[in-house]
């Protein structure tokens, strides 16, 4: 009779071609379970509102009241569901997982599987669970597992006598997918003969994209819709009508800081005349607003959780995504600002050692934010000093900005436009003026590649760059980040630093790392460095459009070509690789190639063809440090974030953190409506 259910087996084993065989991404860990049924529940959160694409409170508005009807609407999104595992498995799956069920038709020999992901680069196996052997013929005992559902995998199946390996699978799951992996005899008279693997799907995966499709769509509505209202206002008679209630000259007036405006290019005609102490006229570039405010929004986005997909996340070690764009654009920018704040001040003769009290009282209080207001223990108090964190953005930022600002001072020009005009390396003066800059920009990097590669780190090899942990085969678990780590942990203690950094889930990591290391500082002052290049293009090639924009692309290609040379265009196998951890020389490059292009772009369309206006984005470009802090102030209040219906929802997550980005940049809209600048 036990023979009867063995057709069944067979199809199962065997299925005909035309079967269903799609398949979905991968992942990790488990526990062993028995066969159940599964079910499907939960409510979905709704992707949510809308791109501004240029004016008015209707731009801010819009998206949060169109944000609060999708959640309140209850519109259901394929993705937001949970579902349960069978008895004696995890309870319920968590987001980015599918259920994996392990059948075992091996007579007398239980099992063990392990299981490898992709991403994880030269790693280790971890072990999944046991699967108990069949002892009858015909029933064949199985376990139930979560598995991660993130990147592709491979499963290894091995006999857990003697953890000899009896099959490996390649396989790619889908989010809430029901699979299973059946092992059996590939054929059953020869008992000691191959062995053969197979997953089938039981149930089919869903697609947790859905709700990022819906979202785009509902942003692309609000831009269309705000183009048209646009074009309306653009008629003759609104256009005067509205004119008459402008006051932009005044709002100037009191965006200007006393070191400049920090986006502003000198009108440099009439420089003969210009008193010594008076501020040369000039006027503000928007391209620049708008890229540090679109650096911005996405930072909001990603700290706030980028609706739980990975790719809003930053990089386990090597590589990049979304996330791990934003603050080197937000740094590159700052280094194109400083040149055209301080350039002004430099032609009106101002004293410099009054402009660096200036620049020394700014990067402290950046510095003093830092660690005191945006302090991960601040539920401890703002002296929880045993646990205080130390490194962090802001401070990076203040001692960038600090050390930009005085290399700018004590090295910068005041009519650059205006020197070497004749001499024959006249087209890159832009370069060739600053010489002493680039020779101390290059000292730096100096130190930088001799402390990565040459400086011993007890317990670990020379110029190690890996993650850790079970990384590089297990053989250095406690090296993550080499000596840049190290430093950080001998200077500032283990609980000065960051505690749980973005390898330690894939890497499985031990030890402490913070990725605003004190040896990444020096590269963040050459990608400062790299802005500040920028804005002397904008300073010396004034009103000459083409050679501003062509100067952009040039940089843009050069940077290309030494990421291409540093990383061998691979993610994990060349020299210095693409690392947001280490803030690689690599990492540098490639984002400021990134950057040149972005700029050169946003710039041709909003500062010379006038195209677009820059908004939503020019208005948190305007309050930077305002929105920083306040969205990690309140990142944890209401409307920011609430309760959710079910918290293991991709759309619900996207719909709240969209949100809560919308009422910053609301606020940002509200703030330049009312002329209110926070400036440090």
């Amino acid at each position: 009779s036990d023979l009867k259910r063995w057709p069944l087996m067979k199809r199962r084993l065997w299925p005909a071609e035309d079967e269903r065989s799609g398949r979905k991404q991968a992942g990790s860990v488990g526990r062993s379970g028995a066969r159940g049924q599964q079910q499907r529940g939960g409510r979905a959160g709704a992707a949510e509102p809308m791109e501004p694409g240029g004016l008015s409170v209707k731009l801010g508005l819009g998206a949060v009241l169109l944000s609060a009807l999708t959640l309140l609407g209850g519109l259901k999104l394929p993705g937001a569901e949970s579902q349960e595992l069978p008895e004696r498995g995890p309870r319920k799956l968590e987001m980015d997982q599918a259920v994996l069920r392990v059948c075992n038709e091996l007579l007398h020999e239980s099992l063990v599987v392990s299981w490898l992901s992709d991403h994880c680069y030269q790693c280790l196996y971890q072990e999944l669970g046991n699967v108990p052997a069949q002892e009858r013929v015909g029933h064949p005992r199985n376990s139930t597992f979560a598995i991660d559902t993130k990147h592709p995998v491979t499963l290894q199946v091995s006999s857990s006598v003697d953890r000899q390996e009896v099959c490996r699978v390649h396989e790619s799951f889908g989010e809430l997918g029901h699979y299973s992996l059946w092992v059996a005899k590939a054929n059953l008279s020869n008992a000691s003969g191959p062995v053969n693997c197979k997953i089938i799907i039981d149930h089919e995966a869903i697609n947790n994209n859905l709700p990022i499709l819906y979202a785009f769509l509902a942003f692309g509505g609000l831009a269309i819709l705000t183009s048209l209202a646009q074009l309306i206002l653009g008629h003759h008679f609104v256009r005067n009508l509205m004119s008459r209630l402008s006051n932009r000259v005044e709002m100037e007036r009191l965006i200007n800081s006393e070191l400049g405006s920090p986006n502003h290019l000198t009108d440099n005609a009439g420089r003969g005349n210009l008193v010594p102490g008076q501020m040369p006229s000039s006027y503000r570039l928007r391209s620049l607003d708008t890229f540090r405010g679109l650096a911005l929004v996405i930072m909001i986005f990603v700290n706030y959780g980028g609706g739980r997909y990975w790719f809003f996340k930053h990089e386990s070690w090597n590589g990049l995504t979304v996330a791990d764009l934003v603050f080197p654009w937000f740094v590159f920018i700052m280094g194109t600002s400083i040149a055209l704040s301080l350039n002004p001040a430099l032609q009106a003769h101002r004293s410099r050692w009054k402009l660096l009290g200036k620049v020394a009282c700014r990067t402290a209080a950046l510095v003093l934010l830092g660690i005191f207001i945006i302090n991960p223990n601040y539920c401890k108090g703002p002296l929880s000093r045993d646990t205080l964190r130390i490194p962090g953005v802001l401070q990076r930022l203040g001692l960038t900005y600090g050390v930009i600002a005085v290399m700018e001072l004590l090295c910068g020009k005041c009519w650059p436009e205006v020197l070497s005009l004749d001499s024959w390396w006249s087209p890159v003066r832009d370069v060739l003026i600053y010489w002493p800059q680039w020779i101390l920009i290059l000292m730096l990097e100096c130190v930088w590649l001799c402390l990565i590669f040459l400086l011993p780190v007890p317990g670990c090899p020379r110029g190690y760059l890996g993650p850790g942990g079970i990384g590089d085969f297990g053989q250095f678990v406690n090296c993550t980040g080499g000596a840049t780590g190290y430093i950080d942990r001998w200077l500032f203690g283990e609980k000065h630093v960051y505690q749980h950094p973005s390898c330690r889930i894939l890497y499985h990591t031990t030890v402490p790392y913070d990725p605003e290391n004190l040896l990444g500082l020096i590269n963040s002052i050459v990608m400062a460095f790299l802005g500040l290049q920028a804005g002397k293009i904008f300073i010396i090639y004034k009103g000459q459009n083409k050679q501003i924009m062509l100067r952009f692309f040039i940089w843009s290609i050069l940077l290309g070509v030494i990421s291409a040379i540093l990383t061998e265009c691979s993610k994990d196998q060349g020299f210095i690789p693409v690392n947001k951890n280490l803030w690689s020389i690599s990492y540098v490059t490639t984002l400021s190639s990134f950057a040149y292009v972005l700029l050169l772009l946003i710039y041709f369309m909003v500062d010379i063809k006038k195209q677009w206006t820059g908004a939503p984005f020019f208005y948190p470009g305007m309050n930077s440090i305002l929105l920083y802090v306040g969205h990690e102030v309140f990142e944890h209040y209401f409307p920011f974030r609430w309760k959710m219906f079910n918290d293991r929802s991709h759309g619900e997550h996207l719909a709240q953190n969209l949100l809560a980005t919308s009422i910053w940049v609301f606020i940002s809209y509200v703030l330049y409506k009312k002329k209110i600048f926070w400036k440090i």
